[in-house]
């Protein structure tokens, strides 16, 4: 399960490609590498049904007696815990220019992939949520995401045979996935390729 990736693009490139309205990021530095339970910017359609780009924490709360690890890749959609967060108001994208896996050799080796040697933008299918609780020493609201998972593709496979994250690449699938289609399909869309 990818518990890294990265966002090498600048912000202005974020915002003009999945055309956001309104942006509450700040400043955005690069970041080379983005870990499960730190900031990272996401895209979701505000209540007015504007496209922001704010800041959220990755990683949901997990389910009770489950635990205190944040979850960062969701795969059983069928769990009733994440039933409720695939409702449209709930959904984002997680901009992304590569994801990493990992073998299950030892030593653990690292694999970046990419839709091209490039790097080009590309979003994974999220969900994000409000919660109270601590998290990195600070006790108060947080906003939360993870993302979606589906099976491994022919190119993932031999690396990571378990899953990949759900790839959205183009604007009608960010526009379908935040509007709320509940169509589940298996991620068709480009290969990614082994940077």
């Amino acid at each position: 399960m990818c518990n890294l990736y990265s966002l090498t693009r600048s912000q202005d490139a974020m915002r003009q490609l999945f055309r956001v309205r309104r942006d509450l990021s700040g400043n955005l530095p690069l970041l080379p590498a983005i870990y499960p339970d730190t900031m990272a910017p996401v895209v979701r359609l505000a209540p007015d049904g504007e496209r922001e780009l704010s800041l959220m924490r990755w990683g949901f709360p997990p389910p009770p007696n489950l635990g205190k690890v944040p979850v960062t890749n969701v795969r059983n959609l069928g769990s009733p815990y994440w039933r409720g967060w695939l409702k449209a108001e709930w959904r984002c994208l997680v901009p992304a220019t590569s994801f990493c896996e990992w073998t299950d050799s030892r030593p653990k080796v690292t694999n970046w992939f990419a839709l091209d040697e490039r790097r080009p933008l590309f979003a994974f299918a999220g969900i994000w949520r409000l919660w109270t609780g601590e998290r990195k020493g600070e006790a108060r609201e947080h906003r939360t995401f993870s993302f979606l998972t589906t099976e491994a593709n022919e190119t993932v496979r031999p690396i990571h045979a378990k899953a990949m994250p759900v790839l959205l690449t183009t604007p009608e699938e960010w526009d379908i996935w935040l509007g709320g289609s509940k169509k589940r399909r298996r991620c068709k869309g480009p290969r990614p390729t082994i940077c």
